[in-house]
């Protein structure tokens, strides 16, 4: 997870109700750009995969979700978002939040920031 799922976020209940456990703190490769969506305050974080080299390490959680619990967690995923196979920084291909690549042309480049708790901690 890369942004209100994670620890402590707003959306991080709808990982624990299902049982899901923290494994441990990560990073992507840095072939992603993390962009804030627009639609909500302080918004939501859109994590789009970008050409080998071209994005920036991006700050995540891993997560183990029961698989029986999957299906009512992907209701809950609002368009442009989705899950699918993300590629960690320590080779690891866990599933993970990805984004429809054209939210890019209405969202902000945040990537900067290296993740989406720093970004809001900017905004303080």
């Amino acid at each position: 997870v890369v942004g209100a799922h994670m620890s402590g976020m707003p959306l991080n209940p709808q990982l624990t109700e299902r049982g899901a456990t923290f494994l441990r703190k990560g990073e992507t490769r840095p072939d992603y750009r993390l962009y804030r969506l627009e639609g909500s305050e302080p918004g939501r974080p859109g994590l789009i995969r970008v050409e080998p080299g071209q994005g920036t390490a991006i700050a995540l959680e891993v997560w183990a979700m029961p698989t029986d619990q999957v299906g009512s967690f992907l209701t809950l995923i609002p368009q442009p978002l989705g899950l699918g196979t993300l590629t960690l920084a320590d080779g690891t291909t866990p599933k993970g939040f990805i984004c429809e690549a054209d939210a890019a042309r209405t969202g902000t480049d945040i990537s900067r920031f290296g993740g989406w708790r720093a970004y809001l901690a900017s905004r303080e």
